[in-house]
């Protein structure tokens, strides 16, 4: 057994490995391509359970614990880290906020169908002039009787099209600056209504839609193509009070500890891209020939993959622990932004090496390394670019010396 994880941990993440491996494996290549969202492997991972896996089953969910959702991302980004990130999104970013900072009506409303995939979720944080900042929002939202009138732009939003529930957060008091941010849940159809319709998924027609929010313009990205990526317009968005997700003032701090589980994921998505790279690159090294040997039976390639393996190694245990802690109900933000930056980076450098060790081949999209080496990219970027984490890590362990407690406010992206 491993330290982290017990028997049913092993036995799904075989589960998802064989998916990953015998359905996702031959499309991504041209998923990629074709910068196309994977609807018909999303609809049969919804019908595995797998966009709700921690969810509490009252909920609809699987009701298992965050390192089987780990676990889950890890395999899935060892083959394709668009299908990963689909997850990753919808799970903790979509969803979470729902059922951590909801009221119980707000639950029951929205969650079920979350949990169980019958729509995709998304999380409305970074705008044009709030990235990494993220306490400089201008999406503005102004009470008017009944409903909150909400106007702005969301950009680098996932599942911003296919998407149908979103969490979104929006400025309610500009005197107090970030403790004037409040969290909101919109709702819009999908974009793809048509196919979604024919697929039994993705739509929910007995939504009450939000006027004035809408899609915008798609991105077309270095990696991750096959995972949405757009704007979220609010324009003159009509929000019902109801709507308002945890108190007013509260969103920044809320936010905050999204980010703190979302990076949980990225961190598991980035190991499974590296497990991934070194995998292709064992595999090419056995086979390849040079100067009348195989490639692997130089030292040097030894050494370049028995290091990369190793700190694979401990890039895993840093995010099963990190997921360890968060299931056991205690303070995991310094961990999950070290597990985040050290795995973000180690999926760079793994990607980089596998593609060096394949040579000319592994510049073409005849070996998945490329397409791995673009999407390890995004890694250092999403959920908080690696300065951020490590000005994040680097104030845990000042509060740590001071000996305080309490956490203090962090930046996200």
């Amino acid at each position: 057994m491993e330290p982290y994880l017990g028997r049913e941990h092993l036995e799904f993440r075989e589960e998802v490995r064989a998916f990953a491996r015998e359905r996702i494996r031959p499309l991504a290549p041209a998923l990629d391509r074709r910068a196309e969202f994977p609807w018909e492997t999303v609809k049969e991972m919804a019908l595995r359970g797998w966009l709700g896996i921690p969810i509490p089953e009252e909920y609809g969910g699987m009701g298992r614990d965050h390192r089987s959702y780990i676990v889950a991302v890890e395999e899935l980004a060892r083959v394709d880290a668009s299908h990963a990130i689909t997850v990753s999104a919808h799970t903790t970013l979509g969803t979470s906020p729902i059922l951590a900072f909801g009221t119980e009506e707000q639950r029951r409303r929205w969650v079920p169908l979350l949990a169980r995939g019958r729509v995709l979720g998304g999380f409305g944080l970074t705008e044009p002039g709030a990235g990494s900042d993220a306490s400089r929002t201008r999406t503005r939202a102004v009470r008017e009787g009944d409903h909150w009138r909400i106007h702005g732009t969301k950009i680098f939003i996932t599942h911003a099209g296919v998407g149908e529930i979103f969490t979104v957060t929006a400025m309610t008091d500009p005197s107090r600056e970030a403790r004037g941010i409040t969290s909101f849940v919109v709702c819009k159809p999908t974009v793809d209504l048509d196919r979604t319709q024919a697929l039994g998924v993705g739509h929910a027609p007995e939504l009450a839609f939000t006027p004035g929010v809408r899609a915008g313009k798609k991105e077309d990205k270095l990696g991750w193509r096959a995972s949405d990526t757009r704007e979220l317009l609010l324009e003159d968005a009509r929000v019902p009070l109801d709507h308002q997700l945890g108190a007013e003032g509260e969103g920044f701090v809320n936010f905050m500890k999204t980010l703190d589980a979302g990076r949980v994921g990225v961190a598991a998505l980035s190991v499974g891209l590296a497990q991934g790279a070194l995998e292709e690159a064992l595999r090419y090294t056995q086979e390849r020939e040079q100067f009348g040997k195989k490639l692997w039976e130089f030292q040097a390639v030894h050494f370049r993959l028995a290091d990369l393996a190793t700190e694979i190694e401990a890039g895993r245990l840093l995010t099963y622990r990190a997921a360890w802690l968060q299931d056991h109900g205690q303070p995991f933000g310094r961990e999950a932004a070290m597990a985040k930056l050290f795995c973000s980076e180690l999926a760079m450098r793994a990607t980089t090496l596998a593609v060096q060790l394949l040579g000319g081949v592994g510049y073409t999209d005849d070996y998945p390394v490329e397409r791995m080496m673009r999407d390890a990219k995004v890694c250092e970027i999403g959920e908080g670019t690696s300065e951020v984490q490590r000005m994040v890590i680097a104030r845990h362990l000042a509060r740590g010396f001071a000996g305080e407690d309490e956490p203090s406010r962090s930046e996200g992206s």
